[in-house]
């Protein structure tokens, strides 16, 4: 049961976040990502060109629904509740609130040990933050 409820539970939260909120950032120049190919890709090296690279990729107007698609997906909910952060209580008993504040000293350990790490990269990975990862998958 552990075991089950700790995969939901990081499925849900980092896996996803891990997955979903870099989409726009690294996604939204379309040659990186592009939502469509109108020709198939190259499958020699060496062996595209400028022409066939512009007429491989699609359309402004594709281009730019998919830029929307992946900046409504990967923006942050304007009703964020993020991990650890728990607005209703549910538990009131000592054993799990003891849970809930151990598990959010450990979550703001674990943040700044991120932001540490993160403030000497020219490109800081802040994903897998605790204080940006949302408790759940929520559109």
């Amino acid at each position: 049961m552990v075991k089950f409820v700790t995969m939901v539970i990081f499925t849900c939260s980092a896996q996803h976040s891990a997955v979903n909120s870099g989409q726009y950032d690294f996604g939204a120049w379309m040659p990186n990502s592009p939502v469509t190919l109108q020709l198939p890709p190259p499958t020699k090296k060496g062996k595209a060109s400028e022409k066939s690279m512009i007429d491989t990729f699609p359309n402004i107007q594709t281009t730019v629904h998919g830029m929307a698609v992946m900046w409504l997906l990967s923006k942050q909910s304007s009703d964020s509740i993020f991990l650890g952060q728990y607005p209703e209580e549910h538990f009131t008993e000592e054993v799990p609130c003891q849970k809930i504040k151990d598990f959010q000293v450990e979550l703001k350990r674990l943040s700044a040990e991120i932001k540490a790490r993160n403030s000497v990269l020219d490109l800081p990975y802040t994903y897998l933050d605790p204080d940006l990862t949302e408790n759940s998958v929520s559109i």
